[in-house]
């Protein structure tokens, strides 16, 4: 016998998420794990000897760099002395002023911040995050992609982008090598109805800085930083070199914001059993030490992860505020898909868009969540006109302003042609008449024409490795008639030049004056006590009947079959022919025998063998122990490869094609989908692999896109990932297998 509502119940959208239970040993926890430790500094002589129990001569990276770089010792033992619930109350007080707390609270832990933001609640934390917020007026950045790499449609959507109000656009990249073309797209079509939108292209970094060195980037904020040692390693960066690349960009006139955000560490395996907001707050102070204008953070694409466990949006929104009392520019996320729910999602937002950030959304997609390339987006162009209702019934700023239809056409129509007026100019593969009249127009990538792929990346190896410059595209735009955008580029590397954008949450007005934390300083000013959940309340609010344990996971798919599918034969050797190496991660086909899509690894393995010998080239397995990170595996098995090419593969089934001259976060074709794959794409996978390293002309796999995967198995990936990561030995070198 079942209830006829909780069988309604259960469809709704809402219980289509995943829940589950604490666990605090696997970092699957909010706020205060029992690993976290208590507030604490000692200082002698001017050096920092003690962080949250921890002394110096225990200090791991993360410690040592908080230490030196991040905490004002001269505020530092007034502050920790002061009770974290009186610095709470100054947060909601509308008498104390922001510049007050932000010298106080310059000198605190990050045990400390923590304490300091669980004594509020989401109203008071609301309140706070309005006061401390570094710039006066919000504003809101666009996420502008599609899965065709369209230049035409990139520029006419970032036209159009720039006409609604956003005050940044953020583009990336489905294949890596297109990334300069799409930089170039977004760059041209950000100053086509209006001058100063700073655009940027998220890639690799050292892509992203010749991109910055070229002119064809104003900002940046692809400077991942981690809250653990371990999880810095596996990021191939730590904070000291995070410093240094903050400085480089600055030196080019490029504004750079870290990314950070609850949950990461827990999913690269790394979380030490921390709570995901202290960590996050170890984040925020390496962010603010390596002297970054702000960040991006609100869980970011981890959103999913929080969500699972109690207080996941409370601890989203403690984690934007401490970025703010630490004086960063904040970009607060509500840009990756974050539920099924409408409910669910918009509550979520409310929580900074009552408030107002620096930036309400970090990418709001301005095209549809089908070409969203950064995981599907959070809102998309279709709920507009729900984002201009929402403005008007509150009288509140979220960024972004409603426009009329035959304005949109105008302007998208005159950056498609200025984009093919630019790839005229320079030589590259045609945009054809087709191409415009269909990005005028175009809803998705959908109405979009096909390129040739192969030539338009030989394009963009010439924007990338050559003499190009942003001054070549001035120059095109100007000789071809484009005036005004012409001089809205040109304006924009002279500001570069100026520096004024460099001071903290700066964006440009319609006139390309900065409007920063030191031109237009945030003034607000806001009460205290009330109604709290807590206590056996609590613990009945957050035990949900449909919360299942994760520990019950790992038990269900760790194989219980002693027969090996694998002999090793020794350690792995640099190859000297032609061929493909198959780099295994640590667990594949030994501890875990199924993908993450519920594929056979023995028949994935089997699909990309076969698909090598067809292609005339012999191929060997290896299995990487050092690492658990798809890009290095591949990139491990790339040195080895006689050929320089290798496909790395996670025993989630996250699958990376990689060459030995790629940098190790570069690629030449990466799959992160695991759960859309199939065998076929398996066999393709291989099939393109082989013709790399017989160096014939490759297309990319095509494979299914499914935005709604991270937030069905964010937790199983966390928690396979977590397996993984137990058991890579550092110090052991690949070995060769044959398959039994």
């Amino acid at each position: 016998m079942r209830s006829k509502r909780f069988e309604k119940l259960a469809e709704r959208p809402v219980n289509k998420e995943t829940f589950i239970l604490p666990w605090h040993e696997a970092g699957l926890i909010n706020v205060s794990s029992p690993k976290d430790p208590q507030p604490s500094i000692k200082i002698v002589d001017g050096i920092v000897t003690e962080i949250d129990g921890v002394p110096r001569d225990e200090f791991d990276l993360v410690d040592h760099f908080i230490a030196r770089r991040a905490i004002n010792i001269v505020t530092a033992e007034r502050a920790m002395d002061m009770p974290s619930v009186e610095i709470a109350r100054m947060l909601a007080d509308i008498n104390i002023s922001r510049d007050k707390i932000l010298e106080l609270v310059s000198g605190c832990t990050p045990a400390k911040l923590v304490d300091i933001a669980l004594n509020m609640n989401v109203l008071e934390m609301m309140m706070g995050l309005s006061k401390m917020r570094a710039r006066r007026t919000p504003a809101n950045q666009a996420h502008v992609t599609n899965r065709k790499e369209s230049p035409a449609l990139l520029a006419a959507d970032s036209a159009e982008a720039a006409l609604r109000g956003f005050d940044e656009i953020e583009t990336t990249i489905a294949v890596s090598r297109y990334a300069p073309l799409n930089a170039l797209a977004i760059l041209v079509g950000s100053q086509t109805s209006r001058g100063g939108v700073l655009t940027q292209c998220a890639v690799e970094e050292t892509t992203n800085l010749r991109l910055g060195f070229k002119g064809l980037t104003s900002y940046s904020e692809t400077l991942s930083v981690y809250g653990t040692e371990n999880t810095f390693y596996d990021g191939d960066d730590t904070p000291w070199s995070k410093m240094f690349l903050t400085a480089v960009y600055a030196s080019r006139g490029v504004k750079t914001r870290h990314t950070s955000g609850t949950g990461s560490e827990a999913l690269m395996g790394h979380s030490e059993g921390k709570s995901m907001l202290y960590l996050e707050a170890r984040c925020l102070l390496v962010t603010r030490g390596c002297g970054s204008q702000g960040t991006q953070n609100g869980s970011i694409s981890c959103i999913a992860l929080p969500e699972a466990l109690p207080g996941g949006v409370r601890t989203v929104l403690a984690e934007n505020l401490i970025a703010a009392m630490l004086g960063l520019e904040v970009a607060s996320g509500n840009d990756a898909l974050a539920s099924h729910s409408e409910i669910r999602k918009s509550a979520k937002l409310m929580l900074q868009f009552i408030p107002g950030t620096d930036f309400i959304t970090s990418g709001y997609g301005a095209i549809p969540r089908y070409d969203n390339m950064f995981g599907g987006g959070n809102f998309d162009v279709t709920e507009l006109d729900d984002w201009y209702v929402l403005q008007r019934d509150m009288q509140i700023d979220g960024g972004i302003v409603p426009v009329r239809e035959d304005e949109v056409l105008r302007v998208r129509e005159l950056g498609a042609r200025a984009i093919q007026a630019v790839f005229k100019s320079l030589e590259f593969e045609p945009i054809s008449e087709a191409e415009v009249r269909a990005a005028i127009t175009a809803f998705s990538s959908q109405d979009m024409p096909d390129r040739n792929r192969i030539s338009d990346i030989e394009s963009a190896m010439r924007l990338l490795g050559g003499s190009l410059t942003v001054i070549d595209v001035i120059k095109a735009l100007e000789n071809s008639g484009y005036h005004d955008i012409a001089a809205n580029v040109f304006e924009m590397q002279r500001q570069r030049a100026i520096g004024d954008y460099l001071q903290p949450s700066a964006i440009f007005d319609k006139d390309f004056r900065v409007k920063s934390a030191l031109t237009d300083p945030n003034d607000y000013c806001g009460p205290g006590t009330g109604y709290r959940v807590e206590g056996e309340r609590w613990l009945a609010l957050q035990n949900l009947s449909q919360a299942w344990d994760p520990r019950t996971y790992l038990e269900k798919i760790v194989t219980q079959d002693e027969s090996p599918w694998f002999e090793e034969l020794g350690p792995a050797q640099p190859g000297n022919r032609p061929e493909v190496v198959i780099a295994l991660s640590p667990t594949f086909g030994a501890q875990i025998r199924q993908s993450l899509g519920g594929l056979n690894l023995r028949e994935v393995l089997i699909s990309v063998l076969n698909s090598i010998q067809e292609e005339g080239i012999p191929s060997r397995i290896v299995r990487v122990f050092h690492t658990s990170d798809v890009a290095f595996i591949g990139h491990c098995g790339a040195q080895l490869s006689g050929s320089g090419v290798a496909i790395g593969i996670q025993t989630k089934g996250t699958t990376v094609i990689h060459h030995r001259d790629l940098a190790p976060l570069e690629n030449l074709e990466l799959f992160p989908q695991a759960p859309n794959l199939n065998l076929d794409n398996y066999s393709q996978i291989g099939r393109n692999a082989a013709r790399y390293a017989l160096e014939k002309q490759t297309s990319p796999v095509a494979v299914k896109i499914d935005n709604t995967v991270r937030l069905r198995l964010i937790v199983q990936t966390a928690l396979l990932q977590r397996f993984e990561a137990k058991h890579i030995e550092p110090d052991r070198q690949p070995v060769e297998l044959r398959m039994i």
